[in-house]
């Protein structure tokens, strides 16, 4: 059962760590990230990070079976590096529920939507597409955060356009 799909350039750090495990009460995280798979120091650093009751799981995206990661009974954060893996997840069987956007850092052509989130139009329209699929969006670093909805992002992304 996945709690939350996180969307976290720095994927494991210590918002993760110190408020969203414990508020989910999750007893796994899996990372779907190539980077951090192909990486033996950051899959070693994440691991450390994470509480020795909670498993790690770090795969590429492709190896994820994202639907049978939603249909077990173990209660998981999924995160993902950018928007462009959750819509590729999606395509590959995972429902996506509840969407959290933590840190999508600045590029080239992207607007922010909040102190943490910038998006370009093409995340912008993926985050259409995933909510219109049935997941729920926001923007939000930690739970004690005040959410800005995708409606919000929405109209702040269309600000200055």
């Amino acid at each position: 059962m996945i709690s939350l799909v996180r969307v976290d350039n720095r994927l494991i750090h210590g918002q993760v760590v110190e408020a969203w495990l414990p508020h989910l009460k999750v007893t796994r995280v899996v990372v779907a990230d190539d980077e951090a798979a192909n990486s033996p120091l950051i899959r070693a650093a994440m691991g450390l990070a994470v509480s020795p009751s909670v498993e790690v799981e770090i795969k590429p995206l492709a190896q994820v079976d994202f639907a049978a990661l939603g249909a077990d009974s173990t209660r998981s954060l999924l995160l993902l590096r950018n928007i462009q893996d959750v819509a590729t997840a999606a395509e590959r069987g995972l429902r996506v529920q509840k969407l959290n956007l933590g840190n999508v850092h600045f590029e080239a052509g992207r607007r922010q939507v909040s102190p943490s989130v910038f998006l370009s139009r093409a995340d912008l329209d993926r985050l259409k597409m995933l909510s219109g699929a049935g997941a729920e969006v926001e923007a939000r670093a930690v739970p004690t955060d005040r959410p800005v909805t995708l409606a919000d992002m929405s109209e702040r992304f269309g600000k200055d356009a």
